[in-house]
């Protein structure tokens, strides 16, 4: 049981279903092509499962994500020190399932002349450019992210494990409600590892990484998870 090797895997698989889901709908030529906003939360919350699923059966929490990592080691009995290995393997396991998308995708990114539709298949970008009210979106989407999910997880919360149905539901619900203005990072490792990913892969016709906005959907989701993780040390 090894919480790196956890992490790693939970996240690769998220990101593979979830960035996978995104290029069947925005990219040319794929059978998913134009279906829809509710395709890709529904993909989201599948890939969510399956990502906290996996990672408890390896060792890991389930968290795959930065915000959450953080906001339970503010509170809970989850120490710090574990920290490094789990931010790690998300990272890590966010950058190389955006290569796996890439490389199972890679006719249709050839396909595909919109540079702006192949960056949001590794990374989120604003309906609506505001940096400080696409701030306070990613902040809140991730503050309701972190604190639904401890409040649904079964006690006790010693090894801050998450429990796979309930979160994915939540996933589904942030994205239907909240995702709107900014397609709902909510996850640093999310939306960072792919974002290199899409900066160093030989993608053809792509644009610059947006690294002016990068830091939103980093700064945001940490600020509203440890947020969460304080709130609800407050209600215990």
């Amino acid at each position: 049981m090894n919480p790196f090797l956890g992490e790693f895997t939970g996240t690769a698989l998220l990101i593979i279903l979830g960035n996978g889901v995104v290029a069947n709908v925005v990219l040319n030529q794929t059978k998913g092509n134009s279906s829809g906003w509710i395709v890709i939360t529904f993909g989201w919350a599948i890939a969510v499962f399956t990502g906290v699923y996996a990672s408890t059966a390896l060792g890991g929490g389930g968290h795959l994500n930065p915000a959450v990592s953080l906001g339970l080691a503010t509170f809970s009995d989850f120490k710090s020190n574990m920290l490094p290995a789990y931010i790690g393997g998300q990272f890590a396991g966010a950058f190389t399932g955006a290569i796996i998308v890439w490389l199972t995708y890679k006719k249709h990114f050839d396909a595909t002349p919109d540079a702006n539709a192949i960056l949001n298949v590794f990374c989120t970008t604003p309906a609506i450019r505001h940096p400080f009210y696409n701030f306070i979106t990613e902040a809140v989407g991730t503050f309701i992210l972190a604190l639904g999910a401890l409040l649904m997880s079964k006690p006790p919360m010693s090894l801050g494990t998450l429990d796979a149905l309930p979160v994915a539901l939540l996933v589904l619900g942030i994205g239907l409600s909240l995702g709107g203005p900014t397609g709902y990072a909510i996850n640093p490792a999310r939306d960072l590892g792919p974002r290199i990913a899409h900066f160093i892969l030989p993608i053809r016709g792509k644009k610059d990484s947006d690294w002016s906005y990068s830091w939103i959907p980093v700064l945001g989701p940490v600020v509203g998870g440890m947020l969460a993780g304080w709130v609800y040390a407050f209600l215990r």
